[in-house]
């Protein structure tokens, strides 16, 4: 399992394939990686900010938890923080399984949690304003389906 939570851009293909190497037991991988959009039609960049250490390990448990509730063989989590501009990767999840479903479901779960739980802080800075991002109802409704299943 690796987690990273880094300023510094990321190929993700080359991620992928370090990540894929060796996982010969695995018949399954999934990728997944999120981009800075504009939303607005003006946004500037995306600042996001996190506290060192404590943004890790609140990953960290949730990919043990991921680990837990799925068959899986491996997990990576790779998020950015600084400032971002519109079209750049903010963040990746992979996940390695035997089968399909479980890296699916698995990778989704990572998304829906990073989402909405995951503790950064994202402010959007445009040519007339710099506000932040509060939580959506979509993403609390994204996280909820997980619950008790």
């Amino acid at each position: 399992m690796r987690i990273a939570v880094q300023a510094d851009s990321f190929d993700p293909g080359a991620e992928l394939t370090r990540f894929a190497a060796g996982h010969t037991d695995q018949g399954a991988i999934v990728s997944f990686s999120g981009l800075v959009r504009d939303v607005t039609g003006g946004l500037e960049a995306m600042q996001i900010e996190h506290y060192p250490g404590m943004t890790e390990r609140a990953i960290e448990q949730i990919a043990f938890q991921a680990k837990t509730r799925w068959n899986l063989g491996d997990v990576l989590v790779i998020h950015r923080y600084g400032s971002l501009t519109v079209g750049e990767i903010i963040m990746m999840v992979a996940t390695t399984a035997p089968h399909r479903t479980d890296a699916f479901e698995a990778a989704e779960y990572l998304m829906d949690y990073l989402k909405s739980r995951a503790p950064f802080w994202k402010k959007e800075v445009t040519s007339q304003s710099a506000d932040w991002v509060a939580a959506k109802d979509e993403d609390e409704d994204a996280l909820s389906r997980w619950d008790g299943s």
